[in-house]
């Protein structure tokens, strides 16, 4: 049984590579004038029409939807680790609607931002909308009314756009329709250069928050006997989901999804692996994601580019409710496993005022376990 496994296990990363390059290639060759593969090398850099689309067009697009997708992937499995549910996702939780909610708002009422202030403005409105949803569900006590709550916000935020959109004219109308639904085009070399900084500062707080999202995983009651503030944990998981959340909105729209798709992809690919393994399996699963979902947002419809996320929500979706299920039943199985697996002559072996004594000692060792990892 576990020779399947390994072969699955060395396969997919292969497998993923090949995705990966595949995607890279069709993005930087396809399209109009089409370069072919093999002069690609040669074409980076060069005078010519074929080399300036190719390096300051195609290029950068590429590198933003692999960084974006990177950041919605991790965003995601942090908010789903921090909250303990698999639906915990950006756009359930009334952040990604802030976040749009905060760059909209300025363009219809004709207010001059410069674009420096947008991811800022980003910012403030993810903020926003995760902590009203984190404050009206008492700080994720119960995971049901942690949905039900963004649910709420999310449609609040959404409602707020609304009103703007029948505000704005006809062209800012086209453009916050484009904008909401997510998209890479027409993205330069200053767009992916603006998200660097974020990076820096998320990149580090996710190392620091690895750790806490493992304590997390164990439930809100060993948290706190393994020395963890649950309230606060969530708080600043919160915060690093935002940093990461709002600078692509920022940029790129809120790209549907994502966030829910590639946290089921990484523990698809190894149910029993610890949260650090998850939140680097989630980033490479979300920007393999977007890049592939980029590539017929470019040409299914050319010279009409469509957003590239009503690609990601018409694929991720399907597919995360598919994984979401499969990781249900694989749960279940896992759960009936041990206590068929005990034998009878073990449980004689206790002494009937010590029971419930060995019973947390025997449940402690693999909570203890799965926190280290």
């Amino acid at each position: 049984m576990r020779r399947p496994a390994v072969r699955r296990l060395r396969v997919v990363p292969v497998a993923l590579t090949v995705v990966t390059v595949v995607s890279a290639v069709c993005a930087l060759s396809l399209g109009t004038p089409y370069v072919p593969p093999a002069r690609l090398p040669a074409t980076l850099g060069s005078d010519g029409l074929a080399g300036i689309v190719v390096t300051e067009l195609r290029l950068p697009r590429l590198v933003l939807a692999l960084v974006a997708g990177a950041c919605l992937g991790a965003a995601g499995l942090v908010l789903q680790e921090a909250l303990r549910n698999p639906l915990a996702v950006p756009e359930m939780l009334g952040v990604s609607s802030g976040a749009a909610l905060g760059v909209a708002a300025p363009l219809v009422l004709a207010l001059s931002v410069p674009l420096g202030l947008q991811p800022f403005l980003a910012l403030a409105g993810a903020a926003l909308g995760g902590l009203l949803t984190l404050v009206a569900a008492g700080f994720g006590r119960s995971p049901s009314s942690v949905l039900l709550t963004g649910a709420a916000v999310a449609a609040a935020l959404q409602a707020g756009l609304l009103v703007l959109m029948v505000m704005a004219d006809q062209l800012d109308l086209q453009l916050i329709y484009r904008y909401l639904l997510g998209s890479l085009s027409a993205r330069t070399w200053d767009d992916v250069t603006g998200l660097l900084p974020w990076l820096a500062v998320a990149v580090p707080a996710l190392v620091l928050c690895v750790p806490v999202l493992g304590v997390l995983r164990l439930g809100d009651d060993d948290a706190r006997a393994l020395g963890v503030r649950v309230e606060r944990a969530r708080v600043a998981a919160l915060g690093i989901a935002v940093v990461l959340i709002a600078p692509v909105v920022a940029v790129c729209g809120p790209v549907a999804w994502v966030g829910f798709l590639a946290p089921h992809l990484a523990r698809r690919l190894k149910p029993d692996g610890g949260a650090a393994g998850w939140l680097v399996r989630s980033a490479l699963c979300g920007a393999v994601v977007v890049l592939c979902a980029d590539q017929p947002a470019r040409l299914a419809l050319a010279p009409v580019e469509t957003p590239v996320g009503a690609w990601t929500a018409l694929v991720g979706v399907p597919v995360g409710v598919v994984l979401l299920k499969r990781g249900r039943r694989a749960a279940r199985r896992r759960d009936r496993a041990p206590a068929s697996a005990v034998p009878a002559s073990d449980a004689s072996l206790s002494v009937p005022g010590q029971a419930g004594e060995s019973v947390r000692g025997a449940e402690s060792v693999p909570l203890l376990r799965k926190a280290e990892r």
